[in-house]
């Protein structure tokens, strides 16, 4: 099946910053694509390129197969889009500004589709009061109402949950899901935070100082069974013999008088917790962390403070 959405070696430079670097993946119909990276990692300049906002120094972007170019600018039509926080006219209403902007996208988007897509995102009985009196939630509901309502086949989403609060961060996880499923919107959804990507995207990307690091299925990547288990107990020299002669050994990935790391689902931490008491360990705390997790904390520490925003 061809993507709707493929990059073939895109590269961007900013004066003397290697924005992008090489990058090359693919979206097919039907994914939430998560993008993943600190600030500054190259996300929103990828973005951007793909809505020929800016254009690449070099490589190749294609839409439903088709080459995208300054020439081929009708093929956006089949992909909405919010880069940062969408901007509206606070002194108009919602439906007023979301008038404005579907006739904008060059296609003719009747009064009845309007209402759906404010139904679709949750501001239904709500498109009659100003922007200005909408939280930052419904503005970015309205955001993703706009980029909708020209039906199109791909949503990409720049950091949608920046600045929102955790009740917003949860309606908007829920609208994503929804649109997936319930709509059949394929998405592209970026963000510096791994915990809102597991639980959203199908297929996840990794990008650090514009390059890809890793790519694949999130049920591979974020396997439950490769979760690191820390356990700390006070020093305890003989705690490791009893260890390799149980079956807790073949979880074992680190072993000290002090410190104990496991690879495990984090289910059986119950039963470990168990076993340790049992053979006499004094353990002063359990926390678990997914290796990717961490792989991923190692790989982009240095990202934020290293790079600027673009």
């Amino acid at each position: 099946m061809t993507p709707i959405l493929e990059v073939s070696n895109l590269s961007k430079t900013f004066k003397t910053f290697k924005a992008v670097d090489g990058l090359s993946f693919a979206i097919g119909k039907g994914e939430v694509y998560g993008f993943l990276g600190q600030n500054g990692a190259g996300k929103s300049t990828t973005m951007r390129m793909a809505l020929g906002l800016i254009f690449p120094d070099s490589g190749s972007i294609f839409i439903n197969g088709s080459e995208f170019n300054n020439s081929h600018r009708h093929l956006l039509r089949s992909i909405g889009a919010i880069i940062e926080r969408p901007d509206m006219y606070g002194y108009l209403s919602g439906w007023e500004n979301l008038k404005i902007f579907a006739a904008l996208s060059g296609t003719k988007v009747s009064a009845a589709r309007l209402h759906e897509v404010l139904d679709i995102v949750g501001l239904k009985g709500r498109e009659k009061d100003k922007v200005s009196a909408y939280s930052q939630g419904m503005k970015q509901r309205l955001g993703i109402a706009v980029a909708m309502a020209h039906q199109p086949e791909l949503l990409i989403l720049d950091e949608p949950t920046n600045g929102l609060d955790p009740q917003g961060i949860a309606e908007m996880r829920s609208l994503i899901i929804s649109l997936s499923k319930d709509h059949g919107k394929t998405i592209m959804i970026s963000s510096h935070l791994l915990h809102e990507i597991e639980q959203v995207a199908t297929n996840m990307l990794i990008l650090h100082k514009g390059k890809k690091i890793s790519e694949g299925p999130v049920h591979q990547l974020l396997n439950p069974d490769d979760t690191l288990t820390e356990v700390t107990i006070l020093p305890n020299e003989g705690l490791g013999a009893q260890l390799a002669s149980s079956a807790w050994t073949q979880y074992a990935d680190h072993v000290s008088a002090e410190r104990l790391v496991f690879r495990m689902n984090p289910t059986r931490i119950p039963d470990l917790n168990k076993w340790l008491v049992e053979a006499g360990a004094q353990v002063q705390s359990i926390s678990s962390k997914h290796s990717f997790e961490t792989y991923f904390l190692n790989i982009t520490s240095d990202a934020a403070a290293a790079h600027r925003v673009i």
